[in-house]
């Protein structure tokens, strides 16, 4: 039988602990993943649509619009 190596030590094959909800830090459920609750999840879509998270970019010139 082989040896466990060092990353399978401990582990009891339950993989790895659920990440943190990104909005409160409780654990993510896995039928609303990565949030905890269709609240958070809703609440971080709020931030979207209302313009709270941009992702940056170049700015463009009106010039280059056309």
């Amino acid at each position: 039988m082989p040896a466990k190596g060092p990353e399978d030590a401990g582990s009891g094959g339950a993989g790895p602990p659920p990440k943190p909800c990104p909005e409160c830090g409780k654990p993510s459920n896995p039928a609303t993943a990565p949030f905890c609750s269709p609240r958070c999840r809703d609440v971080d879509l709020n931030r979207w649509l209302s313009g709270k998270y941009v992702i940056p970019g170049k700015e463009t010139d009106p010039e280059d619009a056309e």
